[in-house]
C-alpha cells in the first residue's frame, strides 16, 4: 500500500498526547496530524523547545510521520472560536495569527514534519472580497518566508464557509501571491464531497501538483459535518485508488482521518477507521 494513513489528534483530545501517539502506533497508523493546542504540544506555553524535542523523540521511537495542523479552536483567544484569523480587521490581531503560523513552521521543522496546515478564516462583516484576499496574502507572506527558509511547505485548506472555500479559491490565492513555491494545498476529501463540483476522486487528481497534505472522513453533499466512515455519501474505493496513485506525482505526505467532534469515542474510531481504510484500499483486493 502506498497510502500512508494518519489520525488527527484533534479527534483524540481526551487522551494525553503520549497516549494518543502510542495508540496510533499500536493500531498500525503511519503517522499523525498533530494539532497544536493547549492539551497537545501547546505552542504558547513555556519550555516549547524542550517539549518539542520530547515529542520528536517519541514520534521517532514509534516510527510515526507527522504533519502539523493549526486548526485549534481557542488556542489564541479563549472566547473566540478560531480567532483572531488571518482576515481580522485589526492588524495586531492578524499579526498574532501570523506569528502562530510562523511558530508552527519552526515546530514542524524540529519535528521533521511533512507540512504545516492552515486555513484562511471567515470573511469579517463589512469587508469587501478584494480587501479580504489582500489581507490573506499579506498575512501569509511572513509564514511563506519562514516555510521557504525551513523547507517545510505550508498547506492551506479550502474550508466551507471561509474566504478560501474551494479549489478554485486556492488557485486564486496562488496567483495573487505570485505562485510562491512553499504554498501548497491541504485537500479534505469530505469537503470535496460537500461543495466541489467534481467528484472527490477527480479532486485528488486535479489537486495533485500542489498537494502537501490530505485529510479524510465521510460527509454528505451540502452539509459540512465530519462523519465516521460509512455514515456519509462518499464512495471511497475510487478516492483511495486516486490517493494510492499520488506517489507517482511526488506526494509523500499523510492521509489523516479528521474527526474533530468525535473525541469522546476517539480510540474506538481510530480503530474502526484504519480497518475501514485498509478494507477499501486498492491493495486489499
Amino acid at each position: 500500500m502506498t497510502i500512508r494513513f494518519g489520525y488527527g489528534t484533534n479527534g483524540l483530545t481526551d487522551l494525553r498526547l503520549d497516549d494518543a501517539l502510542g495508540l496510533l502506533a499500536d493500531l498500525g497508523y503511519d503517522g499523525v496530524g498533530l494539532t497544536l493546542d493547549h492539551m497537545h504540544l501547546d505552542p504558547l506555553a513555556p519550555d516549547l523547545a524542550a517539549r518539542t524535542r520530547r515529542v520528536a523523540s517519541r514520534l521517532q521511537e514509534l516510527g510515526l510521520g507527522v504533519t502539523v495542523e493549526t486548526g485549534a479552536r481557542y488556542v489564541l483567544d479563549p472566547r473566540r472560536k478560531h480567532g483572531p484569523s488571518l482576515l481580522d480587521p485589526a492588524p495586531d490581531a492578524r499579526a498574532a495569527r501570523t506569528r502562530l503560523l510562523v511558530r508552527a513552521v519552526s515546530i514542524a521543522a524540529d519535528l521533521g514534519a511533512h507540512a504545516v496546515h492552515c486555513f484562511s478564516g471567515i470573511t469579517p462583516p463589512d469587508t469587501t472580497p478584494g480587501a479580504a484576499w489582500q489581507r490573506l496574502a499579506d498575512s501569509l507572506a511572513p509564514v511563506l518566508d519562514a516555510a521557504d527558509r525551513s523547507g517545510i511547505p505550508l498547506a492551506i485548506e479550502p474550508e466551507p464557509g471561509h474566504l478560501l472555500a474551494d479549489l478554485a479559491d486556492f488557485h486564486h490565492l496562488r496567483v495573487l501571491s505570485g505562485d510562491p513555491p512553499p504554498l501548497g494545498l491541504t485537500l479534505d476529501i469530505g469537503h470535496c464531497q460537500c461543495l466541489e463540483p467534481a467528484p472527490p476522486a477527480d479532486c485528488v487528481r486535479d489537486a495533485a501538483p500542489w498537494l502537501r497534505h490530505v485529510q479524510i472522513e465521510d460527509m454528505r453533499r451540502g452539509v459540512h459535518e465530519h462523519l465516521p466512515f460509512g455514515e456519509g455519501e462518499i464512495d471511497f474505493r475510487p478516492v483511495l485508488e486516486a490517493l494510492d496513485a499520488l506517489p507517482a506525482t511526488g506526494y509523500r505526505g499523510l492521509t489523516v482521518v479528521e474527526l474533530p467532534r468525535h473525541s469522546h469515542a476517539g480510540p474506538e474510531l481510530a480503530r474502526t477507521s484504519i480497518e475501514f481504510l485498509r478494507k477499501h484500499s486498492p491493495s486489499s483486493r
